[in-house]
């Protein structure tokens, strides 16, 4: 679990593909301070685990799926990347409740600077847009936003100077894809209500069986259970 406050601006050494996954090294200090074998980092707002470390670098395996709904698979020799530790229960809770499980990507389309801020516009797919809400919470690259504008085919944000200066938000060319995780409150909630009103793709309950332990498992019981 993150906040989405990112600690750390890191630097890819290298992404090497591999099949279907891959490996990445990322250069940083910060978030290795006391990080041990095993621990996650927030790497653009994806939570991989560190496999290897030492002095200033960390390596990671990336799977198929999270190259397919990242843009880690794009990054190369010196690109950078947003670095989050995960979150400990002694430090104040700045961001929102981030699990670094990516939901997709969107597109940068406008940067507009309006006083001391700048508005970023990001369009992305309608499966994520319904996740959307005004004045609520959304993750680009890792890093903890609240959602201005909500619109038919894409969202704003506004980035005070401090988040524009500790993130790579504000360097990223208009066409780059962005991490993008909804609010995770959001899923539950559609979640629940598709069981609650029986509708949703994958809401048929599991069939929970009693064992009777008298009888032997056979053909003929898994098809009175309904498994077959």
């Amino acid at each position: 679990m993150f906040t989405g406050i990112i600690e750390e601006i890191g630097t890819v050494l290298w992404m090497k593909h591999q099949g279907q996954s891959g490996q990445i090294k990322i250069c940083g200090e910060l978030v290795l301070e006391e990080t041990k074998i095993g621990d996650s980092i927030g790497t653009n707002g994806v939570c991989l685990t560190v496999s290897k470390m030492d002095s200033g670098w960390y390596i990671a395996d990336v799977m198929g799926e999270t190259l397919e709904r990242s843009n880690l698979g794009s990054l190369s020799s010196g690109d950078q990347v947003n670095l989050e530790r995960a979150m400990t229960l002694n430090r104040r809770f700045g961001g929102h409740m981030v699990s670094g499980h990516i939901d997709g990507t969107g597109t940068v389309v406008e940067y507009q600077k309006i006083g001391n801020a700048v508005w970023i516009t990001i369009e992305t797919e309608d499966a994520l847009l319904r996740y959307m809400v005004e004045k609520g919470s959304v993750a680009i690259d890792g890093t903890s936003l609240t959602v201005a504008k909500v619109y038919a085919d894409g969202f704003q944000v506004s980035v005070i100077p401090h988040t524009g200066m500790q993130t790579t938000l504000l360097t990223r060319k208009l066409g780059s894809r962005v991490n993008l995780e909804c609010d995770m409150v959001g899923k539950y909630v559609e979640r629940l209500l598709e069981y609650q009103c029986g509708i949703g793709v994958n809401t048929k309950p599991i069939k929970r069986v009693r064992r009777d332990h008298n009888r032997s498992i056979s053909k003929q019981y898994l098809l009175e259970n309904g498994f077959f």
